[in-house]
């Protein structure tokens, strides 16, 4: 599914105590409420009013079906009354989507000759989302709370990027993982408990045989590859000669997407290690297919593959984008450090700074053919890196606010596409920080999602979540882990 093709549930608390005119009211408002914010251009998704909230037995039916309903990427309550909550109890028990409390009121002043005791009893949003809000807390439910008059574009903001959120849950939890062959011997980091994570994530981790995509990659047709490689021309300038080398990736996107899509996977890894059958490492092919949405990882690694493709569905429509990204050397000029980030081959054109550029050399690895990648400098932009790491009973995300620049030197002998980036709060603290972490070499650089909706992402699917900032120091994050591991030993 598409981002478009979700929609969120406006669920409106009130109770039968203020009589018929007075509900008609509610439900009146609702629908114009939902009709102006869809019209606002602010949220990706649409947004429809379900119903007003009366009893248990409205609360509690309508969670049931926002559950069973897939359209349904989760539900905006709000209390335009006061909603007693615990008619609310029951149902936010059972509730398995994600999960917004707009706290909003119809009317943006308060009108002051008009303002009497009928005016008090139809607009209180204060007093019901407050109730509203006790039972959340109580039941230690996950939500967002946004606060704001509801015809603001910067609230409206907010709760579209909510959506966005939601929408990345909604893909997290049917996601499918290709792997082919197995991690690269001998690393941790890209290790993980698979149970885990399909568990809390919902992730479908598994392997299909190389050899079983090498009969994709022969069974490709010359037709096929000649269609693919005029789209090549297109879009990107050829800076070599090689063009068996470009054609054979042609054929290793062609084969790759079609097991892919055969197998409803969203996201794929592979190694060096094993190429067993194959003439080249997908280089230009995996970074074809990130920029078609598909999520990749490196050397085996399905966590970062994976939440590669989540964040890019969370970015759909947006124009900054999304790559796997390894930090690769620092620049430690005083004044001047910065991180250097690339990787053999597979970084997302979707970043890149102008046109990118098609070519062909050794990769020194793997023992195969050289094979033809995208060579390109990432955009200038504030972005975030995110890693994924498994603790052991527990996952950890962990996000760090980086400022991207133009990179400061040619670097003409460095044959890979390159984002080079100012890490927060500077380098070497950043470092510190990373480490001390347990952060990976290998991440989801995106300049489309921010911090905030990764945390809200984490809080939905109960992860311990990090974010180093630019106020971010060593001691002050030595103290958040050390609070962390005890609260993740008490649940």
């Amino acid at each position: 599914m598409a981002m478009k093709d979700y929609e969120f549930w406006f669920v409106v608390g009130s109770q039968f105590l203020y009589g018929p005119e007075v509900l008609a009211t509610v439900s009146k408002r609702a629908e114009e409420m939902c009709a102006k914010m869809n019209k606002g251009g602010k949220l990706p998704c649409r947004i429809v009013y379900k119903t007003t909230v009366k009893t248990s037995e409205d609360a509690t039916d309508t969670i049931i079906a926002a559950n069973a309903d897939p359209t349904c990427a989760g539900i905006i309550t709000w209390c335009h009354t006061f909603s007693p909550s615990k008619m609310w109890l029951t149902g936010l028990k059972l509730l398995q989507k994600p999960y917004c409390h707009f706290a909003t009121q119809y009317n943006r002043e308060i009108p002051d000759t008009e303002i009497d005791m009928d005016f008090m009893n139809l607009n209180q949003a204060a007093h019901g989302d407050r109730e509203h809000g006790f039972i959340a807390a109580r039941l230690r439910t996950p939500r967002k709370v946004i606060a704001g008059y509801w015809q603001d574009a910067p609230v409206q903001a907010r709760l579209g990027d909510w959506m966005r959120v939601a929408v990345g849950v909604a893909v997290s939890k049917s996601l499918k993982v290709m792997r082919y062959g197995d991690n690269m011997r001998n690393v941790a980091v890209t290790e993980g408990d698979k149970i885990l994570v399909q568990e809390k994530l919902g992730w479908q981790v598994n392997t299909w045989p190389v050899g079983k995509l090498v009969e994709y990659i022969n069974a490709v047709t010359d037709k096929e590859v000649d269609a693919l490689m005029a789209e090549y021309k297109k879009l990107y300038t050829f800076n070599t000669k090689n063009l068996a080398s470009v054609r054979y990736q042609a054929k290793e996107e062609i084969a790759m997407k079609k097991m892919l899509d055969a197998e409803g996977c969203r996201a794929f890894t592979n190694t060096f290690e094993d190429l067993y059958g194959m003439e080249q490492l997908p280089g230009l092919a995996s970074q074809r297919l990130m920029a078609q949405g598909y999520g990749y990882g490196g050397e085996g690694d399905w966590k970062v593959s994976a939440m590669t493709a989540v964040i890019k569905a969370m970015a759909e429509g947006k124009k900054g984008g999304t790559a796997f990204m390894e930090d690769y050397t620092y620049h430690l000029a005083k004044g001047k450090e910065y991180s250097l980030g690339a990787h053999m081959l597979e970084v997302c054109p979707t970043v890149a700074a102008g046109k990118p550029k098609i070519e062909v050399h050794p990769l020194g690895i793997g023992g195969k053919a050289d094979p033809a990648r995208l060579v390109f400098e990432g955009r200038a932009g504030k972005a975030i890196v995110v890693s994924l790491v498994d603790m052991g009973g527990r996952l950890r995300m962990i996000v760090q606010d980086i400022e991207c620049i133009k990179p400061i030197m040619k670097m003409p002998n460095l044959p890979v596409a390159r984002v080079m980036w100012r890490a927060m709060p500077d380098l070497t603290t950043g470092v510190e920080c990373w480490v001390t972490a347990g952060g990976a070499h290998h991440t989801t650089l995106t300049y489309d999602v921010t911090a905030e909706q990764m945390r809200d992402f984490a809080r939905i699917m109960g992860l311990e979540f990090v974010h180093i900032t630019k106020e971010t120091t060593v001691e002050g994050l030595e103290h958040e882990l050390f609070l962390n591991d005890l609260a993740w030993k008490l649940r």
